[in-house]
């Protein structure tokens, strides 16, 4: 079996290079472009061993788009339009410029009311990582808590308390909802921000995060996941196939999502733990995370739960493409089975949940019906060999059934612990 070479990352600046000076890829490697003009995000690109025959056409169709989102006018977009279908590229960063100008000229406070949250356990080495990132924040927030779940041994005590300001908890109950809910009641801001440990934040992050609730009537927000490597199957296949990178263009998500949706609402779609924030006002009213979907218990899909919990009470969230953090996927196939195994089983209980709290939206049906008939689809077009996306049916097919069993038994437990 063939080793897939690994994907050099490029996160390149249009707005620091002629195009002229844009080299296009060379062949017999594989590349990942991520492109920006200052410190928005524009899109990305994959380019294979075999190089690209028109790598600017390529450019600009994968930037096109989000330009187009940014447009403050239907002239601007036709200009855009046009731009693309003449492969005016130099006139195309001009329009950039103009669109993108309010986006990149903001006046950045040094501190906001945000408290973040990081829930980790026996991953201490990651967490400085972290850690380290958020010391580097343009804008600070009010406080950073660190909330270490049923831990071994005192590594991440000691991690977090090499850094000045980091307020460190210890929560004995293992589950990762636990710990999010532990991290929320602690937390004196009115907005609260968790992310992972396995992730660093971009410079503006606490910024980006606190300008989606300038709006009053954003209840929650999540933003960009980009991945920070690329060099393994494993993480390759999380990427193309999982990954949390959900787009360069705002969304705003209300309750029309849940009802008037022409299909079952993925609410798992919305964003990713990793990178995510709520008003805490918001989290008081609507129950906080269920624990039953921890890591551990069901799994996970905590976060996508309390979504529908939120839109389903006319609550709002927006996703911000300008909030970035990076994520580490995970670089070997037996943590990836594990790591899917969980999701599955997280996503199938939590749909379960879902259903019980309105029948009427179909999430039984999706479960059982839909999504069997996916998974039925995969296993045809994998046969024989099952490589690369195909690698892990197995251990996703045990989650659901896992995730069916555990929902059965565990229906009636209460969601949220004291």
């Amino acid at each position: 079996m063939s080793k897939l070479a690994p994907y050099l990352i490029h996160h390149v600046k249009l707005n620091e290079q002629d195009v002229a000076q844009i080299l296009p890829p060379e062949a017999g490697n594989r590349h990942y472009y991520v492109f920006w003009w200052k410190n928005i995000p524009l899109g990305h690109l994959y380019i294979e061993e075999k190089g690209c025959t028109d790598f600017f056409k390529a450019m600009l169709d994968v930037i096109a788009p989000s330009l187009m989102a940014y447009a403050n006018t239907k002239q601007q977009a036709r200009q855009i339009a046009e731009a693309v279908k003449a492969k005016e590229y130099a006139y195309l960063l001009n329009l950039a410029e103009q669109i993108l100008t309010p986006y990149t000229r903001i006046d950045i406070p040094q501190e906001v009311d945000i408290s973040v949250v990081i829930c980790t356990r026996n991953r201490s080495e990651s967490l400085k990582h972290c850690l380290e990132s958020l010391t580097k924040q343009i804008c600070r927030p009010r406080e950073i808590i660190i909330v270490d779940n049923a831990p071994t041994d005192d590594l991440t005590k000691l991690a977090a308390q090499s850094f000045n300001s980091v307020i460190y908890c210890k929560e004995v109950r293992p589950g990762l909802d636990i710990a999010r809910n532990t991290g929320a009641r602690l937390a004196k801001s009115t907005i609260i921000a968790y992310t992972d440990d396995d992730v660093s934040v971009d410079v503006l992050w606490c910024y980006r995060v606190w300008e989606s609730f300038l709006k009053e009537k954003t209840d929650a927000m999540t933003g960009l996941v980009i991945a920070s490597s690329l060099e393994t199957e494993s993480q390759q296949i999380f990427e193309k196939n999982w990954g949390f990178n959900k787009g360069y263009e705002d969304i705003h998500f209300n309750s029309d999502f849940i009802y008037k949706s022409s299909g079952v609402p993925r609410v798992w779609q919305i964003g990713a733990g990793a990178n995510m924030a709520f008003r805490k006002k918001a989290l008081e009213v609507v129950g906080y995370f269920d624990v039953r979907l921890d890591v551990g218990a069901a799994g996970c899909s905590g976060d996508s739960e309390i979504w529908f919990r939120m839109l389903a009470n006319n609550m709002n969230i927006h996703y911000n493409p300008r909030a970035i953090v990076y994520h580490a996927h995970r670089k070997g196939l037996q943590e990836l089975h594990k790591q899917l195994f969980n999701y599955m089983r997280g996503h199938s209980a939590s749909v379960l949940i879902q259903h019980a709290q309105n029948k009427k939206i179909g999430y039984k049906k999706y479960l059982y019906l839909e999504l069997m008939r996916y998974y039925l689809h995969l296993i045809r077009n994998g046969f024989p060999g099952y490589k690369f996306r195909y690698r892990t049916l197995w251990s996703e097919f045990k989650g659901i059934n896992s995730g069916i069993r555990f929902y059965r038994k565990n229906k009636n437990k209460p969601s949220i612990v004291p």
